[in-house]
């Protein structure tokens, strides 16, 4: 059974910016899926339509198997949410908060004390309960939001890019909670985020979005094997790049060349023969090159074979 649902999902903002152009993917239960795409690419868009928070403009959407727009009350109550901008009240400790979040749920008593204890120790914010949140690292106020989003016992867990501006000590950190979040609480959790190391660390499945739409989807070790061979990367010394992918037309074994700046990127079917080929080429053509590295296929080269560009260039929104 899928615990989310989304088919044809189309959101246009005011000025004609689409943020999502037909948005189709779903979420197995149980599974910790991945959103995956640059800034800008329509992922929290996504998230606002699937918890109920904005509307789209044509498609459907169904979380825990209730259409979200006829059936918006029930949802809220079957999904937990945390979004980019933290949610804690710095105001109050982290077991007010705590307690606040259960109220808003119902919960009474004995019952939402258990829970809220339960959720400190999970967390890892025991010894921290009763001390005021704002004086909480960043790392210990997004344990917090995602325990505050955990108080009603949710069925799934929507996690929107949950460790941007996080130290990457406390990034790594935080991906360990989320693991063992997910077979601890029983969820189903859909994680947005433009980290690839992310995407690859948590999620069993992934969609790649570009502008809106669904351009690839698998599991991560999926997507990379269906990209042979080796990744060869060459930095280039200063001057002039142009030529330097005509260059390696007709290099046998070298194929899908892309410039980044100074940075050429192509696929070979065996790096340790390639390299020496490509630079020859390069050679021959007044090119000089400062560095080269091989490496076996990630998600960055996934996302370059489907879009045309790297992962970096369209996250800061440039293009080939």
């Amino acid at each position: 059974m899928d615990a989310i649902e989304a088919e044809n999902l189309v959101k246009t903002y005011p000025g004609g910016v689409r943020a999502l152009d037909g948005l189709t993917f779903s979420v197995p239960e149980g599974t910790v899926f991945g959103l995956l795409g640059p800034n800008g690419a329509g992922k929290t868009t996504a998230v606002k339509i699937l918890t109920t928070l904005a509307r789209a403009d044509s498609g459907t959407a169904r979380v825990a198997n209730l259409d979200v727009r006829r059936d918006a009350a029930r949802v809220r109550r079957g999904i937990g949410v945390v979004q980019q901008k933290h949610g804690v009240d710095v105001a109050l400790t982290g077991r007010e908060n705590l307690r606040l979040q259960g109220r808003i749920f119902g919960m009474r008593g004995r019952e939402i004390e258990e829970r809220v204890q339960h959720l400190l120790e999970q967390v890892g914010l025991d010894e921290a309960a009763d001390r005021v949140s704002r004086g909480y690292s960043g790392g210990m106020q997004r344990r917090l939001d995602i325990a505050m989003a955990l108080v009603h016992r949710p069925r799934v867990l929507f996690l929107d890019e949950p460790t941007t501006g996080l130290d990457p000590e406390v990034r790594v950190a935080m991906w360990q909670e989320i693991e063992q979040l997910r077979g601890a609480e029983h969820l189903t959790i859909l994680l947005t985020t433009h980290y690839l190391e992310e995407a690859d660390r948590l999620v069993a499945n992934l969609a790649i979005v570009e502008r809106g739409a669904v351009v690839a989807s698998g599991t991560p070790e999926g997507l990379k094997g269906e990209l042979r061979g080796d990744s060869v990367h060459v930095e280039l010394g200063d001057g002039s790049f142009g030529g330097a992918r005509t260059a390696l037309e007709g290099v046998e074994g070298v194929r899908e060349v892309t410039m980044d700046g100074r940075t050429l990127r192509a696929r070979v079917d065996h790096g340790a023969r390639a390299v020496p080929l490509v630079l020859q080429a390069l050679e021959a053509r007044g090119l000089a090159a400062e560095s080269v590295t091989v490496s076996r296929p990630t998600l960055d080269d996934v996302y370059l074979r489907y879009t045309g560009r790297s992962f970096d260039q369209a996250d800061q929104g440039t293009t080939t």
